[in-house]
């Protein structure tokens, strides 16, 4: 959770409760380039209020959301509750059909908000059709304990042919292992105990703990996708977060961006869905606002993607750490620009809803 989002915590008088939930605090990142480190971000001059990015499960971030949403009479959360289709009206979207426990029921509303995520279903049902902007890689999740002595820091490790970022959970680490785009096949063939010398090759601390990983039920793929939907919206429907635009695991900007989605479209639509006049043009009002930030986001992963983490999977021989990481590294002033860009991203929102003052 980035300081952007905290930002919008404590604007909405949420923050001191919201910090309350475990979490590890991240002021700076660094990586290792084969045997060297190397400091990337330093987020302790952000003007913000925490200068810091909060390392937390996603499911407490959302479940605090949720029952945050719960004071107001309002709001409604059904759980085990799946989107399975539009209501379509004319040429207006009037709502979702949803599969439960119970069977099928319809919600209608005045405006359906699609952000179920990269694999959108809404997205799909409103044939809105997304711009594939190309990913080299895929990741691998597990977890491994955490043992006295481990450094604390949340870091990245890039050495020939493999990248892993560990992210500090308090008693276990959090592993994303990237491998080649679509080469899982390739790796489950070479089997468990050859991944897990991989893993203890390219984090020689976790050789004492790769026995750990007993079942490839225990490692997670994610398929890395990015894209960007041409158009957000239709008449009563509006796609937000993944669901408008993939993001690259790179900076796990994702949430964030998604988060800031939210906040524009709350601040731009709130006015004429309380006046029962909501048009398509105010849908998109939202889209030329989040554009811009979305495209310069998802430039910088690509750039990225192609020029380093590309470039790592597919070497076999020595490394060297690109320019800007060699720069940054050396020169400390130059952190505060990349803790700019991660830590509060291009046009940060801010809550301007009435909402605002009612929560506590």
């Amino acid at each position: 959770i980035h300081p952007s989002t905290l930002e919008l915590m404590g604007e909405l008088g949420l923050l001191e409760e919201f910090l309350k939930l475990p979490h590890q605090r991240a002021t700076t990142i660094g990586a290792f380039f084969g045997d060297r480190e190397y400091a990337f971000a330093d987020f302790t001059h952000l003007p913000t209020r925490c200068k810091f990015i909060a390392l937390m499960p996603q499911w407490d971030f959302l479940n605090f959301v949720a029952e945050r949403g719960g004071t107001f009479p309002a709001f409604h959360l059904h759980m085990r509750a799946e989107a399975i289709g539009l209501i379509e009206e004319g040429a207006r979207i009037a709502g979702v059909r949803v599969q439960t426990a119970d069977g099928v029921m319809e919600v209608r509303a005045d405006l359906t908000v699609g952000c179920d995520g990269r694999h959108s279903t809404v997205r799909a049902c409103a044939n809105l059709k997304p711009v594939d902007l190309g990913a080299p890689m895929d990741v691998l999740w597990f977890r491994l304990p955490k043992k006295a002595g481990d450094p604390p820091d949340t870091m990245g490790r890039f050495t020939a042919g493999g990248i892993a970022v560990l992210i500090d959970r308090g008693d276990y680490w959090q592993c994303a292992f990237l491998i080649r785009k679509g080469g899982m096949e390739d790796t489950r063939s070479a089997g468990l105990p050859a991944f897990r010398q991989s893993v203890a090759r390219r984090v020689p601390m976790f050789a004492d703990r790769v026995d750990e990983l007993r079942d490839w039920n225990q490692i997670k793929l994610l398929t890395v996708a990015v894209d960007r939907l041409a158009r957000w919206h239709r008449p009563g429907l509006l796609c937000i977060g993944d669901a408008a635009h993939a993001m690259s695991p790179i900076g796990g900007v994702g949430v964030n961006l998604a988060v800031q989605d939210a906040v524009a479209a709350a601040n731009i639509l709130w006015r004429p869905l309380a006046a029962g006049t909501l048009e398509e043009a105010d849908l998109e009002h939202v889209q030329i606002r989040r554009l811009f930030p979305t495209r310069v986001t998802q430039r910088m992963q690509v750039i990225v993607q192609n020029n380093v983490i590309g470039r790592v999977l597919k070497d076999s021989g020595p490394l060297t750490a690109p320019l800007l990481l060699r720069l940054t590294s050396r020169f400390a002033p130059l952190r505060r620009l990349p803790a700019r860009f991660v830590g509060m991203g291009v046009r940060p929102e801010h809550v301007k809803t009435p909402d605002r003052a009612l929560l506590p």
